[in-house]
């Protein structure tokens, strides 16, 4: 009789992180929207206190659960089963991000391609254009609406051709930096580290100009009909996604100076690596779709 032996699977306690974690979503979402309902009456309200709340207590469930996790990790716990689980969970992670901005594309072709030209009266929709609409142009960029809105697009070159170079640059930076992991150059892996980290910053900081430029400068505002709702809404998500993948990223910095990886095992940074290629990939497309197209 045989006794065949079985991997180990190390089944962790409950967490009290994705409560946490929960709690510091809603106050995010619910300060950024009063948020931006304050700015764009000029006044003063508690919408930036709840959002300053929610990204401290972001932060705060970010740390603990990344030292439980590592600590679990160290101590030897993980087996490669665990391993496999780990990157699967982390693919699935990716393709839901991916599912995340098709649903925002998606909206801004129905939007250019069906509803525009609707309302600009194409197909059979012509007497109710000349009723309700008679001045209308379908011309993208919609800087006109038919409620009567005006603003200015914001051009592609200039600052958003800046920070696309930037975040392309920093994929390399990123890549070059797992090349010295894997071949055991510390000194590369720390220093593409650090400039893939001033990219990211300097995209995001970039990003916050853009933003001041086109509501001071452009008059382009979130309630600047459907091109600057497409526009914040998928800049701004994404610049979210960008400061998610730098916290990770400088997370993985601080393990480094640690020595916690080595060219066999290093998932976590990986899974980093993964997560900014990604947010690098969805930057060049917006950049094509909402900026030059």
């Amino acid at each position: 009789m045989t006794t065949k032996t079985y991997e180990k699977y190390y089944v962790p306690a409950q967490s009290p992180w994705p409560f946490v974690g929960a709690v510091a979503l809603f106050f995010i979402a619910f300060g950024a929207g009063h948020y931006v309902i304050d700015i764009s009456k000029q006044q003063s309200g508690f919408g930036g206190y709840l959002l300053l709340l929610g990204l401290i207590i972001l932060v705060f469930m970010l740390v603990g659960w990344f030292r439980n996790v590592i600590d679990e990790s160290m101590s030897g716990l993980y087996s490669a089963q665990m391993d496999r689980s780990f990157r699967q969970g982390m693919s699935w992670f990716i393709v839901s991000e991916v599912m995340f901005f098709m649903a925002f594309f998606g909206a801004l072709f129905y939007g250019r391609v069906i509803a525009m030209q609707w309302l600009g009266g194409a197909s059979n929709n012509a007497m109710t254009f000349e009723l309700l609409w008679p001045n209308f142009e379908p011309v993208w960029p919609l800087i006109k609406t038919p409620g009567g809105i005006e603003t200015q697009a914001m051009p592609w070159t200039g600052l958003p051709l800046i920070n696309t170079i930037i975040l392309v640059i920093s994929s390399f930076t990123l890549h070059f930096a797992h090349t010295g992991l894997e071949q055991q150059k510390r000194g590369q892996l720390k220093l593409m580290l650090v400039l893939t980290l001033l990219l990211g910053a300097i995209f995001l900081s970039l990003q916050v100009y853009e933003y001041i430029h086109a509501y001071r400068d452009l008059g382009l505002q979130l309630d600047s009909g459907f091109y600057g709702n497409t526009f914040f809404l998928l800049t701004g998500f994404h610049g979210v996604h960008v400061t998610l993948g730098a916290i990770i990223l400088l997370f993985v910095f601080f393990r480094v100076l640690k020595g916690h990886f080595t060219p066999e095992k290093h998932f976590a940074f990986q899974a980093a690596a993964w997560y900014w290629h990604f947010v690098d990939v969805v930057w060049v497309c917006l950049f094509v779709i909402v900026y030059i197209l």
